[in-house]
């Protein structure tokens, strides 16, 4: 082999590196380095389509994450309204059951004053009867009306509460 008077191993130093500039030369003459420049340029637009996509569904889920935080919010709130109104409801109509039982006592102790035991006994029940029976189906009609998801739990609560201060 022609060693151009070098020792063996620059001699096949020397024939490697020629060889590796005939392959680039080849390569280069033939535009292969255009195909793999291509190549890189369709994985890079592919990456960047696949980080786009990625970028719109995670500000679309951001978005519904906003939308479905806020209309919890927004239904705690109502439910806390409903159950408020049922309270106060509760509280008024109570308020005029004791007016109208203490009219009615005042009627019946001017009127009759040997029955006048038995007769208030007997209006206080049906007071407390008919008001917490008003009270509850009040309650029970407005939380119907106002609350479709997680209603029947609200509603056995309230009416619950409402029963249990009336007795």
């Amino acid at each position: 082999m022609w060693s151009f008077g070098f020792d063996a191993t620059t001699g096949a130093t020397i024939w490697a590196t020629i060889a590796l500039v005939i392959f680039i030369g080849i390569a280069i003459y033939f535009g292969i380095h255009k195909t793999i420049a291509g190549m890189l340029d369709d994985r890079i637009k592919k990456i960047e389509t696949d980080l786009a996509e990625a970028e719109a569904l995670r500000a679309e889920a951001k978005a519904l994450l906003d939308d479905y935080a806020r209309r919890r919010e927004e239904a705690e709130k109502e439910a806390e309204g409903i159950v408020t109104a049922a309270r106060e409801e509760a509280f008024r109509l109570t308020a005029e059951a004791k007016a109208s039982l203490e009219a009615m006592v005042a009627r019946r102790e001017k009127s009759v004053t040997d029955k006048i035991a038995q007769a208030e006994a007997q209006a206080v029940a049906e007071v407390r009867a008919r008001s917490a029976d008003l009270a509850v189906e009040a309650a029970r009609v407005l939380l119907e009306k106002q609350v479709a998801t997680k209603g029947d739990a609200l509603v056995d609560q309230a009416i619950k509460d409402v029963a249990a201060q009336l007795n």
